[in-house]
């Protein structure tokens, strides 16, 4: 038996890597979990723990929250509260006739199979829907937290909801130590908001840093080469880093990257930034395909991918990006931010045949240069100039003796 302690990114993704390190032939995960497929076969049995929950409490918090029975209404919770969702819904279906109940989306053991058919897996979660039915159409009930910790950046697993969740839609959170409620919906719009911010910053980005985030988790590899393939589609340049968990200090190394990806599981990826925060912001993938994809819905249609595979080709959510002769490249874009007109991607051809003429220069001239070159040249100080050929040879003469504080040819004071 080996315990695996620490992990190079997340806490939340199973750490197959170290497992293979070790030899091991299963897994057992303690704790919170993400509960994103790993990127390599290996049995994994998750202990998320089980939190006490006052089901009285919540039962009337919920009833005075949804005074309407036939509203339809999903119960959620935190990884640890799941145990008591089904307590709970004995509690109020004979009241509440449209009550669906969520549960974490564990893996499956081999060769299991039911007659009822396959739940809808979103959010990390499984959803028994009834036939003609969609999650946007129900409300949300979420059991977990604490009444003495309101701030919603602490917990990534109640932020992927909000953000994922239907904007029409009550959502309802609820300590399951006291049954004190609030209504998040005034939350879920800072945060969108805040989201909606970070794809103008990226349409505005020049260069784009794609930070590795996980190695454990499954089509990490062909996520990474879509979100370089869209920097490209959309003339930017993009960068790869593999810094391990991305600090402030790591990310200043790089100033001439004007937005960094993080390319992790739904919960690294919305993880509460440290209190000093970045140079530059840090988006999720999602964010990225929104500002380079012009084939994507429009703010307010599209919705909040939290998982990166999610993007992939064979999602159901998943967009092409259109041919480059399409129309759609040439669509008029104004920043939002600095408030001028967006050029269109510099790798598109254009439709001028005197373009592919050549033209006569009078003198050699550098034709394209990378980011960090132009960065280092709109600097101030630039180091130090050797200035080959430019000073005369002088030869070798005595230098100053001493220390900084006193050399011998000052004297005493």
């Amino acid at each position: 038996m080996f315990i695996l302690g620490d992990t190079a990114y997340g806490s939340c993704c199973v750490d197959v890597l170290g497992a293979e390190q070790a030899g091991a032939q299963a897994l057992v995960h303690f704790g919170p979990a993400c509960l994103s497929p790993p990127a390599r076969p290996l049995p994994v049995a998750f202990v998320l723990g089980q939190r006490s929950v006052h089901l009285e409490l919540c039962a009337k918090a919920f009833e005075a929250q949804n005074p309407d029975s036939k509203a339809p209404v999903v119960l959620l919770s935190e990884p640890a509260c799941a145990h008591a969702l089904e307590a709970l819904a004995t509690l109020l279906r004979p009241r509440y006739l449209d009550l669906l109940v969520s549960s974490p989306a564990l893996p499956l053991t081999v060769g299991s199979c039911s007659p009822e058919p396959e739940p809808l897996e979103r959010f990390g979660r499984r959803f028994p829907l009834a036939p003609g039915r969609c999650l946007e159409e129900y409300g949300a009930f979420y059991v977990g937290g604490s009444a003495a910790s309101a701030d919603l950046d602490l917990d990534p697993d109640l932020s992927r909801l909000l953000l994922g969740w239907a904007p029409g839609q009550p959502f309802f959170t609820c300590c399951p130590d006291t049954g004190q409620t609030q209504d998040e919906g005034v939350r879920a719009g800072r945060l969108r908001a805040r989201r909606h911010y970070l794809v103008e910053r990226a349409r505005d980005a020049r260069v784009v840093g794609l930070l590795a985030g996980t190695l454990g988790v499954a089509r990490h590899q062909e996520a990474l080469a879509h979100l370089r393939n869209l920097a490209q589609a959309a003339g930017k340049r993009s960068y790869v880093l593999a810094l391990g968990r991305p600090t402030p200090p790591k990310l200043a190394n790089f100033p001439e990257v004007d937005v960094f990806v993080l390319l992790a599981c739904p919960l690294g990826a919305l993880a509460p930034q440290p209190s000093g925060g970045f140079f530059r912001p840090v988006l999720a993938p999602c964010e990225l395909e929104a500002a380079c994809n012009p084939a994507w819905p429009p703010a307010g249609l599209a919705p909040h991918l939290t998982h990166y595979a999610d993007l992939l080709p064979g999602s159901p959510f998943h967009v092409p990006l259109p041919p480059p002769d399409s129309e759609l490249w040439d669509t008029p874009d104004v920043s939002l931010i600095t408030g001028e007109l967006r050029p269109p991607p510099v790798w598109k051809p254009s439709d001028d045949p005197g373009c592919l003429a050549l033209t006569l220069r009078p003198q050699l001239e550098l034709a394209e240069s990378s980011p960090a070159a132009l960065y280092l040249s709109s600097r101030s100080w630039q180091g130090l100039q050797p200035r080959l050929g430019q000073t005369p040879v002088t030869g070798a003469v005595s230098g100053r003796r001493g220390i900084a504080i006193a050399y011998e040819d000052e004297g005493s004071s």
